[in-house]
């Protein structure tokens, strides 16, 4: 089993039951264990004038390779009414792998760690909930040092998990 944290968002259809019927998704993966669930935090989206993102970070022990995993959470996406036409645009349910294990992954299809973590708080704080501010990351940046850089600006917590 290999440790993976995923980033949950979703700024449209009511946000935090996305995320609640994501976590439901999540927990019934094949050859998967739930391992634990941040707090929700709300923040600006990336873009001017779309709605307010609600966000997680989600634990899973998987025994799933990391295309396969990506198939299975872009399968959830798509059953919750994902549309993929804009980049960073609106979203029913946004799932991101943000880190598998200690690997690296450049993929066409996937880089792990995911590639803009590193700055967006939305991100970071709720991953700090679930592993300590001294990890590690595979290029050698700790999470406490991701965490000073990447202020708490205009990111709210709502709610620890249930």
């Amino acid at each position: 089993m290999t440790r993976v944290f995923i980033g949950l968002g979703s700024n449209l259809a009511d946000p935090a039951a996305q995320l609640a019927s994501a976590v439901q998704a999540l927990k019934q993966l094949p050859g998967s264990r739930w391992a634990g669930l941040s707090s929700l935090y709300t923040s600006d989206s990336i873009l001017a004038g779309q709605p307010r993102y609600t966000n997680a970070v989600a634990a899973l022990d998987t025994e799933l390779a990391p295309l396969a995993l990506l198939d299975a959470l872009q399968a959830i996406e798509n059953a919750q009414g994902r549309v993929r036409t804009e980049r960073w645009g609106p979203r029913t349910l946004d799932l991101d792998i943000l880190l598998y294990g200690d690997q690296v992954i450049d993929e066409p299809r996937l880089h792990v760690p995911h590639r803009e973590m590193q700055a967006r708080a939305f991100v970071l704080y709720p991953l700090a909930e679930l592993v300590p501010e001294a990890f590690v990351f595979s290029d050698g940046r700790t999470l406490r040092a991701l965490l000073q850089a990447c202020p708490f600006t205009g990111l709210e917590r709502l709610a620890a998990p249930r």
